[in-house]
């Protein structure tokens, strides 16, 4: 988890493979991060969850919520975008469907708390970087060398 309120910063978090990159950022104020969440639910591990809250869908996203309004962020300004969510296991069985999991696990905590999904590039087979200009909230996501604005 990365934040930041300083222009010219950019925010960038590399190889979200099944794990999800939850950017967020509130124009008015110009404070923005990225959240990178590897499994779904910290029930797993509890022990883990209390050392690394960010590691777990479930914990995560709260945290990370209440830092960027620390900063000056309101949840009616937010513009939510979602990469990552890969199945990267080359065509084989996602027998755990991590990927999958984080992103219904994301679904449901954004759902209870009315939080909206602007912008999503999830699931398929590659991984992706995801950057995020605190200057203006752009999005870039770079994957299998394409770059593209999300």
């Amino acid at each position: 988890m990365k934040l930041s309120n300083q222009p010219g910063d950019v925010v960038v978090t590399h190889a979200l493979g099944s794990c999800l990159g939850v950017s967020v950022y509130d124009p008015q104020v110009r404070v923005g991060g990225i959240l990178h969440v590897m499994m779904p639910v910290s029930s797993v591990n509890p022990d883990k969850a209390k050392l690394n809250p960010y590691m777990f869908v479930d914990t995560a996203l709260p945290a990370f919520f209440k830092k960027l309004y620390t900063l000056g962020a309101e949840k009616k300004r937010l513009v939510v975008k979602v990469a990552g969510g890969a199945n990267l296991q080359n065509g084989n069985s996602d027998r755990f469907a991590i990927g999958k999991r984080n992103y219904i696990s994301l679904k449901k905590v954004f759902w209870k708390n009315g939080v909206l999904i602007h912008a999503e590039d999830v699931g398929g087979e590659k991984a992706r970087t995801m950057y995020l200009h605190i200057d203006n909230g752009r999005v870039r996501l770079t994957s299998a060398g394409q770059e593209r604005d999300l």
